[in-house]
């Protein structure tokens, strides 16, 4: 993370170590903050976890490659300027980038001090604003005291402003939908509607419909035509929620509308255009999905261009007081009862309960403890709190996080720390685990 917004923060990517370097030594001795990602993935993740005032991106790389980088900054961070570096005499190449939205362009070999005058321009004729404002949460639901959701809060004050499209991953209770207009309310798009699908609950063979509209007399029933809940989105934000669930057709139809912006009802042969974000969320196991073949690849990378991670409440049990409390107060003002407290007793077993229904368990738990109170304090006997094995803590976190910076040490571990070797056993660069090992914090041996 940037913590010195003093500075600004230019980003490089380049598949060459060399020219990295190069890249690297002369931001430095300019004044600015150099960040480094040798492939577009990694600069794509890069940009979900830090701010970024200008992009200097290479067009020919392996992988995704400079010129869908630039495709995907246009769309999700459009205040970012990028300049591309292309070789010498490819005209074609930077005439594509210019017309896809790059600020500039350059041809390899590279004059160093040419490019440090560039960007200098750049930055004092696009001046960025170098802090996040914090989204507007409802407290009572959120607590925002423990390290987990501090951690968290941060990466959505930054999401929530951008274009991209985001996949929440959260345990069932989390809140993924008050994530999801959370991103909404506090993005360019709070202005347009917010629409939600459940995507877990609503028939495969409905959900077509639902989702693309028809036309009348395209099936049975179909008495008039129908505009769909894509099409309703139009201006704001689609929530889809449980992902995961969507049959392999709808996954086809999906894609082709995340990579078209177009949609076709059913029964209609005539394309309409449709700008809105895309939130989806699941907390099913998505990357095991693609592996085992039950869900499309191209469309995982399409909905997950930024990925967030709600912490669990055992996650951030510092919180289980404000929140219990919050709860409370709210429920009391809305029954017209006095306000009740928790005896120490009682918040003891809430700290020591796991939680597995996260938040909305909570929240349902001080609901019924106060159908059994029968003065002004909570007791752990009105509390009816299930006395459950579930771990407070391990291997079965759902957190994206978490299970990346353990795969990562595995990897570390089997390959006796080499972090090349380790980054080719895991299917990623070595300038992505490096920039991973930094995130997490890992302490490396020597």
């Amino acid at each position: 993370m940037n913590q010195n917004r003093n500075r600004a923060v230019v980003m490089a990517v380049d598949d060459d170590e060399n020219i990295l370097t190069v890249l690297e030594a002369r931001l430095e001795n300019a004044g600015y903050t150099p960040l480094l990602a040798d492939c577009a993935e990694t600069a794509l993740e890069m940009l979900a976890d830090n701010m970024v005032d200008l992009i200097v991106s290479d067009v020919k790389m392996p992988g995704m490659g400079g010129q869908a980088l630039l495709e995907e900054v246009s769309r999700s961070w459009p205040h970012i300027p990028v300049i591309m570096l292309t070789a010498h005499g490819s005209i074609p190449d930077a005439v594509t980038s210019i017309q896809t939205g790059a600020a500039d362009y350059m041809t390899k070999p590279f004059d160093g001090h040419d490019l440090l005058q560039r960007i200098a321009s750049m930055l004092e004729s696009n001046p960025q604003k170098k802090t996040v404002d914090a989204p507007r949460l409802d407290k009572d639901f959120w607590g925002g005291e423990a390290p987990a959701m501090k951690k968290f809060l941060g990466l959505l004050g930054r999401v929530a402003p951008a274009e991209a499209n985001v996949l929440l991953l959260g345990e069932s209770g989390t809140g993924k939908e008050r994530v999801a207009r959370i991103i909404h309310e506090n993005s360019p798009r709070s202005g347009g509607p917010f629409v939600v699908v459940d995507c877990g609950s609503t028939q495969p063979t409905l959900l077509e419909s639902e989702l693309f509209g028809h036309t009348k007399g395209s099936f049975t029933h179909a008495v008039k035509d129908k505009k769909g809940l894509i099409e309703e989105a139009d201006g704001g934000t689609l929530f889809l929620d449980e992902i995961g669930n969507i049959s392999p057709e709808m996954q086809t139809r999906l894609l082709r509308f995340l990579q078209e912006r177009t949609i076709r009802r059913v029964g209609d042969n005539r394309e309409r255009t449709v700008n809105c974000r895309v939130v989806s969320a699941t907390n099913a196991g998505l990357q095991d999905m693609v592996r085992s073949g039950d869900f499309r690849e191209d469309l995982y990378y399409r909905l997950k261009v930024v990925t967030l991670s709600i912490p669990p409440l055992r996650q951030r049990m510092e919180d289980v007081p404000l929140l219990a409390r919050n709860f409370a107060a709210k429920l009391c003002e809305e029954q017209g009862r006095t306000p009740v407290e928790f005896s120490e007793q009682a918040m003891k077993r809430m700290m020591e309960h796991p939680w597995p229904g996260n938040v909305r368990e909570l929240q349902h738990a001080v609901e019924g403890a106060l159908v059994f109170c029968s003065g002004n304090t909570i007791t752990p006997e009105d509390m009816q709190l299930e006395i459950l094995e579930t771990p407070q803590s391990g291997d079965d976190s759902l957190s994206l996080e978490d299970n990346e910076r353990k795969a990562i040490l595995r990897a570390l571990e089997h390959c006796n720390w080499v972090k090349k070797a380790a980054a080719d056993e895991l299917g990623i660069s070595r300038r992505a685990i490096h920039y991973k090992i930094k995130k997490y914090d890992i302490n490396v041996p020597e």
